[in-house]
């Protein structure tokens, strides 16, 4: 086991070495591709010193260049050639050894599975587990679970309220408050009060209990078919403009 161990530290940073040496001198013909990437890299690291960034812009860049660098790496890694010549490095390295056969071994072993897992590698996954980026879709998961609870709690509520004597009265006593605001037409208002408002809460109340007003408001995943929740939202609507004349 120590022996493997020390194989694998070895493999590591002879790694590391061959990509800031012995690759670049194998291969003097860069692409201007891979010169690009390494300028920009360069200019990353300066804008970073030298423009300090607001707090929520700067996160939101910092996961895009994470992303967009990330992707540009895992191509290079992806290519063939440059797996070839990771191995043949590696396997130099290798031969430097008393125990060439099994340094060699590990080597095209473990290489073919680090290749393949970073193939299985999704940029967006990678930023996300180094913290970089915000998982998005599961805190909305979790918004959207809580807003369904909360609405319930606040329908709940409503309903019981409205059955409340008293809590008709305080709405009533509101109405004819705001009536007040609008001195030409206070009897007219108040008058259409006292006809209109006893009915609209009977109606709301029963509205509330025979709908599943958060799924009309999408607070909650509709328990019934598309169709139905199109006819009940459109009634909701309905409800509210007849509640407003």
């Amino acid at each position: 086991m120590d022996l493997r161990l020390c194989l694998c530290l070895f493999i590591l940073g002879s790694s590391w070495c061959c990509a800031a040496r012995e690759l670049a001198v194998s291969n003097p013909h860069i692409t201007e591709t891979e010169d690009s990437s390494v300028l920009q890299i360069n200019n990353l690291e300066e804008l970073r010193q030298v423009q300090p960034l607001e707090e929520v812009n700067g996160n939101e860049q910092l996961c895009t260049l994470c992303e967009e660098y990330t992707t540009k790496a895992l191509n290079y890694m992806a290519n063939n050639k440059t797996q070839t010549e990771i191995i043949d490095c590696l396997h130099k390295s290798c031969s430097k050894m008393r125990f060439y056969k099994e340094c060699a071994i590990l080597v095209d072993y473990y290489a073919s599975l680090f290749f393949l897992q970073i193939n299985k590698m999704r940029p967006e996954n990678f930023c996300q587990q180094f913290g970089l980026c915000e998982q998005v879709v599961i805190i909305s998961q979790v918004l959207s679970g809580k807003n369904c609870d909360l609405c319930h709690k606040v329908v709940t509520e409503v309903e019981s309220k409205l059955k409340d004597p008293d809590t008709q009265l305080e709405i009533l006593e509101l109405l004819l408050k705001a009536c007040g605001a609008i001195k030409p037409y206070t009897k007219k208002c108040k008058k259409l009060v006292f006809e209109f408002a006893p009915v609209i809460l009977v109606n709301a109340e029963q509205f509330l209990e025979q709908n599943d007003i958060c799924a009309i408001l999408h607070a909650c995943e509709p328990a019934v078919d598309k169709e139905q929740s199109i006819s009940k939202e459109a009634n909701f609507i309905a409800f509210c403009l007849l509640r407003k004349e």
